[in-house]
């Protein structure tokens, strides 16, 4: 493929294609979207085949990292704008109604909700921002130590709420 055998291009196609649309749908969740990603990463395999080196991995894993790298690009491409975390604090703890009983992730927020808020904030800085401790601590003007026992004690308590018994 490498010197530009358009038949060595299909064969990669055709031996890949399933795992490669796979790993793109499972990452973006669209499959429209997951077309593109897999259609290309052929492209980008295509057009840097020269590079591909057997003694650092295998075909398959040289092509699905490329896959992988493309979905995330393309996730975040599509997100929205971003949300203020108190924002989406207060839409995670917001109140269901009283008479349903919380299911799946109204499970979580009902969590949450059993939280002392700024272990809760926490949380939600590090889960749905992916920020470290020292980000936390720094944007709540604490402690590193202080953000570091707010997660610790808020996931403590979150996986004593969210244990399900094995009756």
């Amino acid at each position: 493929m490498a010197s530009g055998d358009a038949q060595a291009a299909a064969a990669l196609v055709r031996r890949y294609q399933a795992r490669v649309f796979g790993l793109a749908r499972t990452i973006v969740r669209e499959p429209a979207l997951a077309e593109e990603v897999a259609q290309e990463a052929f492209v980008r395999a295509w057009r840097h085949a020269s590079a591909y080196d057997s003694r650092r991995g295998a075909v398959a894993t040289w092509l699905l990292t490329i896959t992988r790298n493309l979905a995330i690009d393309a996730l975040r491409l599509r997100r929205e704008e971003p949300v203020d975390p108190q924002v989406l604090l207060t839409r995670l703890l917001a109140v269901e109604p009283a008479d349903e009983a919380p299911q799946d992730e109204e499970f979580v927020r009902h969590a949450l909700r059993g939280l002392p808020e700024a272990q809760a904030r926490a949380i939600v800085l590090a889960v749905f921002y992916g920020m470290s401790g020292s980000k936390i601590a720094k944007i709540e003007g604490i402690p590193l130590g202080t953000a570091k026992t707010r997660l610790r004690r808020g996931m403590a308590k979150l996986r004593d709420q969210l244990e399900v018994s094995d009756d």
